[in-house]
């Protein structure tokens, strides 16, 4: 039997709002990747850890790590309910960890096989094109493998037998 037309919509509009609020939060987390990298790297002309610009993104990944497991945590995937959070936080490290590599891989190439070292450059390469790649990996592992506790009903009503 066919799935209902209601059942199509309510999959869409449970995806798009999903997908709407994982870019939301990774907006944030690339605000904050991006101005702790910068401060890190940039700030007053050479920074703190100017010569040392991959430990530099290191530290500005972990942060917005941080800030986006939890927004990811209570707002995109919300609706997925761990019985053993224990695995999630070790799943989400390991992932972010993979995508920190592929973040990482951008800026290295640009730096130090492109010889390019300017702000903009490191901003391009580690920051925007490296989060594109990383956001995407990590939008389809939390998914599959991070965040795959049994949906909570959206309705509680749904729960109810129909007499």
């Amino acid at each position: 039997m066919p799935p209902d037309e209601g059942s199509i919509v309510r999959k869409v509009l449970t995806a798009l709002r999903q997908g709407s609020a994982f870019l939301v939060v990774g907006a944030i987390g690339f605000l904050v990747d991006a101005g702790t990298y910068n401060l890190l790297v940039f700030w007053g002309g050479e920074g703190l850890l100017y010569h040392y610009p991959l430990p530099a993104k290191i530290i500005a990944i972990a942060v917005a790590t941080v800030v986006t497991y939890f927004g990811n945590k209570w707002w995109t995937f919300a609706h997925k309910k761990t019985d053993n959070p224990g695995r999630e936080y070790l799943l989400y490290a390991v992932f972010n960890v993979v995508a920190i590599g592929l973040q990482l891989g951008c800026l290295g190439f640009s730096r130090y096989v492109l010889d390019l070292s300017s702000p903009l450059s490191d901003n391009i390469s580690g920051t925007l094109i490296g989060q594109i790649v990383a956001v995407v990996f990590r939008y389809w592992a939390y998914d599959k493998f991070v965040f795959t506790g049994a949906s909570a009903p959206a309705d509680p009503s749904a729960n109810r037998q129909q007499p």
